[in-house]
């Protein structure tokens, strides 16, 4: 049985990650407005990717013996100034989740929660990537600023991304 602490903090980070994943969506209807569908593309697999996020917490939760409470989940903003302001929300955002996910492993240290400890490290190192990928995205828009010509090359180059659930054992 898990710990009541870790439970409750779990369920928080379940709400979390599929407030990410709304948020993603959001995104990427934005991109869709603005006629950038390989941006929108790269955010609907960003919304998979939060969302199998946060079905691997919810079942790591119930395998544990915790009951899952699923929470209110926010508003996600629906307007943003550029593709340069939806991207350095994303590295922000990113950044908030690791800071989420590095309070879930101090309690897992704290409450020698070994078994949690050990299924954190794939958020962990998931983050690491997370982060990169969003910060690569924002120096490119920076680097072009408002030209329309790069601007559709990293378009067409974001079309290409396919969302690839990792493997179980994972």
């Amino acid at each position: 049985m898990i710990d009541e602490r870790m439970r409750t903090e779990i369920n928080k980070q379940i709400n979390a990650e599929l407030y990410s994943a709304y948020l993603y969506l959001s995104m990427a209807t934005y991109f869709e407005d603005q006629g950038l569908p390989g941006f929108a593309n790269w955010m609907y697999c960003q919304n998979q990717e939060e969302t199998f996020h946060g079905m691997k917490f919810l079942h790591y939760l119930v395998e544990r013996g915790g009951r899952v409470d699923l929470l209110a989940i926010d508003e996600p903003p629906r307007e943003w100034a550029s593709p340069l302001a939806v991207l350095e929300h994303v590295y922000e955002h990113e950044q908030h989740v690791t800071s989420l996910i590095n309070n879930l492993v101090d309690i897992a240290e704290e409450i020698k929660d070994r078994a949690t400890f050990n299924e954190l490290q794939w958020f962990v190192e998931e983050q690491v990537e997370e982060e990169a990928s969003a910060e690569t995205l924002v120096t490119k828009l920076r680097m072009i600023k408002d030209t329309p010509g790069p601007l559709l090359m990293i378009d067409n180059e974001l079309a290409t991304r396919v969302f690839t659930p990792p493997d179980a054992s994972e």
